[in-house]
Protein backbone atom coordinates (compact mmCIF):
# COMPACT_ATOMS: atom_id res chain seq x y z
CA UNK A 1 0.00 0.00 0.00
CA UNK A 2 1.49 3.33 -0.99
CA UNK A 3 0.16 7.02 -2.13
CA UNK A 4 0.19 7.60 -5.54
CA UNK A 5 -0.74 10.63 -7.79
CA UNK A 6 -4.52 11.40 -8.44
CA UNK A 7 -3.85 12.64 -11.92
CA UNK A 8 -1.91 9.37 -13.09
CA UNK A 9 -4.95 7.59 -11.85
CA UNK A 10 -7.89 9.86 -13.16
CA UNK A 11 -6.37 11.46 -15.97
CA UNK A 12 -8.16 14.53 -16.19
CA UNK A 13 -9.94 17.47 -13.85
CA UNK A 14 -13.11 16.56 -15.18
CA UNK A 15 -12.78 13.02 -13.61
CA UNK A 16 -11.28 14.24 -10.68
CA UNK A 17 -13.81 16.91 -10.08
CA UNK A 18 -16.48 13.99 -10.33
CA UNK A 19 -14.50 11.69 -7.96
CA UNK A 20 -14.82 14.75 -5.19
CA UNK A 21 -18.33 15.08 -6.18
CA UNK A 22 -19.02 11.48 -5.61
CA UNK A 23 -19.81 10.69 -9.29
CA UNK A 24 -17.03 8.95 -10.36
CA UNK A 25 -16.21 5.58 -8.02
CA UNK A 26 -13.64 3.73 -10.69
CA UNK A 27 -11.95 4.06 -14.03
CA UNK A 28 -10.88 1.20 -16.73
CA UNK A 29 -7.41 1.93 -17.90
CA UNK A 30 -5.47 0.16 -20.38
CA UNK A 31 -2.72 -0.65 -17.43
CA UNK A 32 -2.75 -0.97 -13.92
CA UNK A 33 -2.16 2.60 -12.11
CA UNK A 34 -2.22 1.02 -8.55
CA UNK A 35 -2.82 -1.99 -6.22
CA UNK A 36 -5.58 -2.32 -3.72
CA UNK A 37 -5.16 -0.05 -0.44
CA UNK A 38 -3.15 2.49 -2.73
CA UNK A 39 -4.20 6.23 -1.61
CA UNK A 40 -4.12 9.08 -3.70
CA UNK A 41 -5.64 12.93 -2.51
CA UNK A 42 -7.47 15.24 -4.30
CA UNK A 43 -7.74 19.05 -2.67
CA UNK A 44 -7.81 18.00 0.88
CA UNK A 45 -10.59 14.49 0.47
CA UNK A 46 -8.49 11.30 0.52
CA UNK A 47 -9.36 8.36 -1.29
CA UNK A 48 -8.78 4.06 -1.13
CA UNK A 49 -8.21 2.03 -3.65
CA UNK A 50 -10.67 -0.91 -2.95
CA UNK A 51 -10.79 -3.01 -6.08
CA UNK A 52 -8.31 -3.67 -9.19
CA UNK A 53 -9.45 -5.91 -11.38
CA UNK A 54 -8.07 -6.97 -14.97
CA UNK A 55 -11.30 -7.50 -17.82
CA UNK A 56 -12.20 -6.79 -21.05
CA UNK A 57 -14.12 -3.99 -22.54
CA UNK A 58 -16.54 -6.46 -23.48
CA UNK A 59 -16.97 -7.43 -19.72
CA UNK A 60 -17.86 -3.55 -19.03
CA UNK A 61 -21.72 -2.56 -18.31
CA UNK A 62 -23.61 0.35 -18.37
CA UNK A 63 -23.30 0.10 -14.47
CA UNK A 64 -19.47 0.44 -15.17
CA UNK A 65 -20.14 3.55 -17.41
CA UNK A 66 -22.10 4.96 -15.17
CA UNK A 67 -19.37 4.85 -12.36
CA UNK A 68 -17.23 6.66 -14.43
CA UNK A 69 -19.54 9.44 -14.93
CA UNK A 70 -20.93 8.44 -18.16
CA UNK A 71 -24.61 8.09 -19.30
CA UNK A 72 -23.98 4.82 -20.67
CA UNK A 73 -21.95 2.29 -22.03
CA UNK A 74 -22.70 3.90 -25.73
CA UNK A 75 -22.04 6.80 -24.16
CA UNK A 76 -18.37 5.54 -22.89
CA UNK A 77 -17.36 3.89 -26.23
CA UNK A 78 -17.94 7.35 -28.16
CA UNK A 79 -15.97 9.19 -25.72
CA UNK A 80 -13.22 6.65 -25.90
CA UNK A 81 -13.11 6.71 -29.77
CA UNK A 82 -13.44 10.75 -29.54
CA UNK A 83 -10.17 11.25 -27.13
CA UNK A 84 -8.32 8.36 -28.12
CA UNK A 85 -5.72 8.83 -31.60
CA UNK A 86 -6.62 5.34 -33.60
CA UNK A 87 -8.80 3.63 -30.70
CA UNK A 88 -11.03 0.76 -31.87
CA UNK A 89 -13.34 -0.60 -29.37
CA UNK A 90 -12.88 -4.64 -29.10
CA UNK A 91 -14.59 -6.92 -26.48
CA UNK A 92 -11.86 -8.65 -26.43
CA UNK A 93 -9.02 -5.57 -25.28
CA UNK A 94 -7.87 -6.21 -22.15
CA UNK A 95 -8.49 -3.17 -19.16
CA UNK A 96 -7.78 -2.54 -15.41
CA UNK A 97 -10.37 -1.84 -13.17
CA UNK A 98 -9.49 0.23 -10.44
CA UNK A 99 -12.51 1.44 -7.79
CA UNK A 100 -12.30 3.44 -4.96
CA UNK A 101 -13.79 5.37 -2.44
CA UNK A 102 -13.56 8.40 0.22
CA UNK A 103 -11.92 7.69 3.15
Amino acid sequence: MGEIDSDDLLPNDRMRQQALEGEVTQIHRGHRYADEGDTFAIDDETFEVTTVTERTLGDMTDEDAQAEGMDDLETYRRMLERVHDDFEWDDDSEVVLHRFEKR
